[in-house]
């Protein structure tokens, strides 16, 4: 007789719902729960050993995505196509990030604009929004196979210092790993909820929780009363983290052994190499006094003392952050009862010993480091479940609102279970010379195209003083006040030109229609990504070909006929693309020209200032 195999695990998954709380990390990410026999925060643990997730993501091929522990070799044997350090790209331009990019292993497209930034694989381009979903898909798997439940609904922590375009890239990414994502709360207070601060309604206190992760610093001065956090001043710097204590290293190997820091841009497996050994050895020195290594020709020495002389400006830095919280808050150092550390690198000593000094008192650093904002997020995902009655949660609004945008797109000013009553506001600008009218069109819903979504309003800003596309400056404000009323205001920030209405959005929405526009948005959050990605590809093309066109005709005289016939050759395809639905060829077309049309570019500059100096004695 012959024998079948079945999957006992897949055959009797448990259908009970799970919310879980997820810390997504610079380096590391991590999924938590509450476990309810014991009421107790626990991270999920491969084999019950391992919580962290590197947040690492190997391009195999297009179809073949390798994310986590798995993928951490190919940083040095396949850099190009192994994406770390994601968390720092969220929300961000190529300008805010230029200055690092020798030190990541893989191409960051140069595209000198303020739109988004983008990261080459081969011939495919993905936004930090994907490449995080992928990570969240793996902590969504592991969790589903260990705790053999579905996850549906999450948690996700970000930095206290993130902007809303950054939180919304956060949520955008889980609703690609086809999460609801029921709450962004700020990492700092995640990690007070974790120690247990705010859990008595009768507790009063005021806090500062350092966090020091991979790639981010936050230092948060919270106030807790009556089970309420409240965040009396934020500071920090979202590009200061452990990877800078390991890039003091990798600097400091390079200069003992005369290696020019360029090579890390042209050589990325020894970039990569060294990162990792920078790692190792900035670990090793929490415990030893020194750190002996080698890679290839190169000596890897170094000691603490060193270690700590090279990484005391990075921490005093800190330090200045810290000073400034507390001049927000009104507070001084003796005012704080408790200070929280958080992140992997509070283990370094001194980090720990000059946090410690400053305060006057020790630091709370009893549970993991690493674990604390995970453990913090299920504690958060416990009490939207219901499950904890003490804590305080303000009424939230159902259902995201925001504005159409160019391509149709839906730009999400107030994102979903936003607390309220709120406000937020984004600018924008003009796509057409000389456009004096702007239509503002307010829906709400969770899809990418407006179709998709509910209309609430419309209002044109009419009257706009006549100027150059891209000049004008258009605040759109949206404030929402306590009772579900929703004020919309447009201001040309030059003129002071001002319009408003005001708008009731849950207008005729049961809360069954809720549901299946939150349902809609997660079965669909794949075809809505790859819709935006095209829209925003083609608009994006067509304002590169625009500048293009305006470069060729002002700067004619300074190109000679072959420079000419290489850029109209160049824009030619790249319109071709632009008709096509293949958005990965209209950014490697216009990924084109743009590195043709560079050095134009310069010698135009030049020619600029050549002009203006004449005459001139420097």
């Amino acid at each position: 007789m012959a024998k079948i195999s079945i999957n006992i695990k897949e055959a009797t998954i448990e259908k009970r719902e799970l919310i879980a709380g997820i810390d997504l990390g610079t380096t590391n990410s991590l999924i938590a729960f509450v476990n309810k026999e014991t009421g107790l925060a626990e991270t999920v643990k491969e084999d019950g050993k391992n919580s962290l997730v590197p947040s690492i993501v190997h391009f195999e091929s297009p179809d073949k995505v390798i994310v986590g522990s798995a993928a951490r070799h190919y940083l040095v044997t396949d850099p190009q196509n192994t994406i770390y350090s994601v968390k720092r790209l969220l929300g961000k331009s190529y300008k805010d990030v230029k200055e690092f990019e020798g030190y990541f292993g893989y191409k960051i497209i140069d595209e000198d604009t303020e739109q988004l930034v983008k990261i080459r694989v081969g011939n495919s381009f993905y936004s930090p929004i994907e490449l995080s979903s992928f990570i969240l898909k793996e902590l969504r798997h592991r969790a589903e196979s260990v705790l053999n439940a579905e996850v549906r609904k999450v948690v996700i922590t970000v930095p206290a210092y993130f902007n809303d375009s950054q939180r919304q890239a956060t949520r955008d990414a889980g609703k690609l790993a086809g999460l609801e994502v029921l709450r962004i709360i700020n990492e700092p207070t995640a990690a007070s909820l974790a120690y247990g601060i705010g859990l008595d309604p009768q507790e009063e206190k005021t806090i500062a929780v350092y966090d020091l992760g991979g790639g981010t610093f936050d230092i948060s001065i919270l106030k807790i009363q009556n089970g309420i956090f409240e965040v009396l001043s934020t500071n920090g710097d979202t590009f200061l983290g452990g990877d800078d204590f390991d890039r003091a290293i990798v600097d400091y190997w390079l200069e003992h052994n005369h290696v020019s820091k360029d090579t890390l841009h042209t050589d990325k497996s020894l970039s990569q190499s060294l990162r990792l050994q920078a790692e190792e050895a900035k670990i090793h020195l929490s415990n030893h006094d020194f750190y002996s290594g080698k890679h290839d020709s190169l000596q890897c020495n170094i000691s603490k003392a060193v270690f700590e002389q090279l990484t005391l400006p990075l921490v005093e830095k800190t330090i200045a952050a810290i000073l400034r919280a507390l001049s927000d808050a009104k507070l001084t150092s003796d005012l704080i009862e408790t200070i929280v550390m958080v992140g992997g690198a509070t283990r370094i000593p001194l980090v720990k010993n000059t946090v410690a000094a400053f305060f006057g008192k020790p630091v709370n650093d009893s549970l993991n480091p690493d674990e604390v904002v995970a453990l913090g997020a299920a504690i958060q995902a416990d009490v939207l479940a219901g499950n904890q009655k003490d804590i305080l949660l303000l009424d939230v609004t159902p259902l995201s609102l925001g504005i159409e945008t160019i391509g149709d797109l839906m730009d999400v000013i107030i994102p979903r279970n936003s607390k309220i009553p709120t406000s937020a506001a984004r600018q924008y600008t003009t796509s057409v010379d000389g456009q004096k009218n702007l239509k503002i069109a307010v829906y709400q819903g969770e899809r990418d195209v407006v179709k998709d979504n509910r209309k609430l309003a419309e209002f044109i800003l009419s009257g706009i003083p006549a100027m150059p596309a891209g000049f004008p400056k258009i605040e759109i404000s949206f404030i929402l006040n306590a009772d579900g009323i929703l004020k919309v205001k447009a201001k040309e920030l030059r003129s002071g030109l001002e319009q408003s209405i005001d708008i009731k959005p849950q207008y005729g929405l049961t809360d069954a229609e809720v549901e299946q526009m939150l349902l809609d948005s997660i079965v669909h959050a794949k075809d809505d990504m790859k819709i935006r990605s095209l829209l925003e590809a083609k608009t994006e093309a067509n304002q590169v070909l625009l500048a293009a066109e305006k470069f060729i005709k002002k700067n004619a005289e300074l190109l000679s006929a072959e420079e000419a016939a290489g850029m109209q050759a160049l824009m030619t395809a790249l319109k071709q693309a632009t008709a096509s639905d293949d958005k990965d060829l209209i950014q490697v077309k216009m990924d084109e020209l743009n590195e043709y049309s560079r050095p134009f570019a310069h010698k135009v500059m030049d020619a600029v200032i050549g002009e203006a100096m004449k005459g001139k004695k420097v």
